[in-house]
């Protein structure tokens, strides 16, 4: 099947009105890193010092865990740094490895989506054609993200061959990059335990970082794919359709998406735009009459209405 359609820049805009979007700052990528890990410790500090707040913190961790994973999809496509040795150094070990992915093994295959978004060659094409589900369904997909069960399922059942030979919404290709990233995933989180061992609070690991990992990481992450490309129709045939961008309220950004990820059909129709200008080539796009043709969602509540609505 041929490549998916897309759009060119001069489809829309001047080459003045371009420019800005083509620019690159070497300081934004690592700053976003700084904040990331910031945001990650100084909550799991909180945690320490006022364990009561542990259940929130496990949401705010969780949800920066995806941060780094969503800037580890920055690096992806070199937007960390216009060094490219360091921008796969920061995309790699810095957010790949400690939420147990792969920078090498990530990029072919996002790449790919790229190529052939929600076409029958795309390797994130099983995360949105199940949709739209029942609510039940939704409800148990939720349930055994929270409970650690999708997290057993890609970490320890695929580490041992269980999945070789079957694909299913948990076990989508990206997962089955995450299960085989391993090595260097025990490896640092080897080190982030000996940390809290160090600082004489070896329990933070398992209810700060791991908890989150295995909970609030893989359900946030589960709604982010929903609501980039799940019930978006024509998204195969039409570049202005190939993802759906989200609206996201304050307490959606710190909750469920940081970093601008909830502008995907921007980043689908220009995806070497930095993630940090994605909101103003939101308002920049939303000028044009092409806008008009474009899948946006009013919040996350309404796109798993959306997505939850079959009988």
């Amino acid at each position: 099947m041929p490549a998916a359609p897309r759009a060119r820049p001069t489809d829309l805009f001047t080459p003045d009105e371009w420019a800005p979007f083509q620019t690159r700052r070497a300081w934004a990528g690592p700053l976003l890193i700084l904040h990331c890990w910031g945001v990650i410790l100084l909550t799991a500090a909180a945690g320490v010092v006022w364990p009561i707040l542990i259940p929130l913190c496990v949401a705010v961790i969780g949800t920066r865990q995806l941060g780094l994973a969503i800037l580890m999809h920055e690096a992806a496509h070199g937007g960390l740094s216009p060094n490219a040795r360091l921008n796969d150094f920061l995309g790699h070990w810095l957010c790949a490895v400690p939420v147990g992915a792969s920078l090498v093994l990530y990029r072919p295959y996002h790449l790919s989506h790229h190529k052939y978004a929600q076409q029958a060659e795309d390797p994130d094409l099983v995360l949105s054609a199940p949709f739209p589900v029942t609510r039940a369904s939704l409800r148990r997909k939720i349930i055994r993200d929270l409970t650690g069960q999708t997290f057993f399922k890609q970490r320890v059942l695929f580490a041992f061959k269980a999945f070789s030979s079957q694909r299913d919404e948990d076990m989508a290709e990206g997962a089955v990059v995450t299960g085989r990233s391993v090595a260097p995933f025990l490896f640092v989180n080897a080190g982030l335990l000996l940390a809290a061992v160090l600082a004489g609070v070896w329990w933070a690991y398992f209810a700060l970082w791991l908890l989150p990992l295995a909970t609030w990481f893989p359900m946030v992450t589960r709604l982010r794919n929903i609501a980039e490309h799940a019930c978006v129709e024509g998204s195969a045939d039409d570049a202005f359709r190939a993802a759906r961008t989200t609206r996201a309220a304050w307490w959606e950004r710190v909750f469920i998406a940081p970093y601008w990820v909830n502008f995907h059909a921007e980043h689908h129709l220009f995806m070497h735009v930095p993630c940090w200008k994605l909101p103003a080539l939101h308002r920049a796009v939303h000028g044009k009459p092409q806008a008009e043709r474009m899948e946006v969602a009013g919040g996350y509540l309404q796109v798993l209405k959306s997505a939850s609505g079959a009988g």
